[in-house]
């Protein structure tokens, strides 16, 4: 599960074009369900599925504050995993930690939103918990180790205007409810300059191995470095289908970029033929004093990791921000094979 921050990470980049990174930075790890981790996994993202919504209190017209104050307060504190709202419905990952910075990796939790602290809740909105696990053929050193990421909760609420809204998490208990608000509350529409779904994909270039003299270790932090080089997205951007990570799995400040990458090398390998698979790293250099690379620029990324699926024709499909488990992606890859004709 990702782990409570002691601050909120940033990229290091110019100040006036700074945001906070809600991928958080990793406190400590428990395994989400027994066989999770272990050699014997089978690497999809099988955790738990989402309760139902008549598990949990109706909104019932009901502000934010009534909503609290009908509940009993809880310790917990529930933070996003994502910064990046569209009007519509989007994917909403997050963690729940206790206070003591342990993580809270199997609670029973429905998210609820409001415009504003007079307009009525919307919700309840259940999560499921996805696990971050691979089939240990590709797992890179460190994956469900100390330090990083090994599952994560998922909702998926619509906004239907741009500004802040509000945002409180009810967790079933033996004893009935307890509730706590979600910190920070989702901003929509605050990052517009990050490349969207629908639009042509910048044409950045990525190095390949003969960039680097063979050095793999240049262009990819990962240990062992990935299988996803070969191919500069400039040559194949509008040609062919391809699965864009961007990722730095030994620098990440959200510790879930080794996770993911391990993630798309085992999606890439069981569906991905006909799909170009290409990882990108975050920082020049590998070195995070040296700022972002010029192809996150280019994309309007300033937090990490990020996967673009982009169409044959240099449409993007759809884009992830954050943690993302096989299955999920394997759809994704799959739904992109499919409207490109493979």
């Amino acid at each position: 599960m990702i782990g409570l921050p002691s601050k909120l990470a940033v990229l290091p980049i110019p100040p006036k074009q700074l945001f906070f990174l809600a991928l958080i930075a990793i406190a400590g790890l428990g395994m989400l369900v027994s066989g999770c981790g272990g050699d014997d996994s089978s690497g999809d993202d099988v955790a738990r599925s989402a309760p139902s919504a008549s598990d949990f209190p109706s909104a019932g017209g009901k502000t934010i504050e009534q909503l609290l104050n009908d509940q009993t307060p809880s310790d917990v504190v529930v933070s996003p995993a994502a910064v990046v709202f569209e009007t519509g419905k989007n994917r909403y990952p997050f963690g729940i930690f206790n206070v003591d910075r342990s993580q809270v990796d199997d609670a029973d939790v429905a998210l609820y939103f409001a415009k504003s602290p007079q307009t009525p809740v919307e919700g309840p909105l259940p999560a499921e918990v996805v696990s971050l696990e691979t089939k240990p053929a590709y797992r890179s050193k460190g994956a469900s180790g100390a330090g990083e990421a090994s599952s994560f909760y998922l909702a998926h609420p619509s906004f239907d205007r741009t500004g802040p809204w509000l945002g409180v998490a009810i967790l079933k208990t033996g004893d009935g409810f307890e509730a706590a608000r979600i910190t920070p509350s989702p901003v929509v529409g605050q990052y517009p300059n990050v490349a969207q779904v629908g639009e042509m994909a910048p044409k950045v270039s990525t190095l390949t191995p003969e960039d680097v003299g063979g050095d793999l270790s240049k262009i990819d932090t990962r240990q062992p470095p990935s299988s996803m080089h070969d191919d500069d997205f400039k040559d194949v951007v509008g040609k062919k289908p391809v699965v864009l990570v961007f990722a730095t799995p030994a620098l990440c400040q959200s510790r879930v970029c080794g996770p993911v990458v391990d993630v798309a090398e085992q999606v890439k390998d069981e569906v991905g033929d006909g799909v170009v698979f290409i990882h990108n790293e975050v920082y020049n250099d590998n070195d995070p004093n040296k700022g972002i690379q010029s192809q996150l620029a280019a994309f309007g990324l300033q937090t990490e990791p990020w996967i673009f699926l982009i169409n044959k024709d240099g449409t993007i499909q759809r884009r992830i921000e954050g943690a993302v488990g096989v299955e999920e992606l394997r759809a994704d890859v799959e739904q992109l094979k499919q409207e490109n004709g493979l």
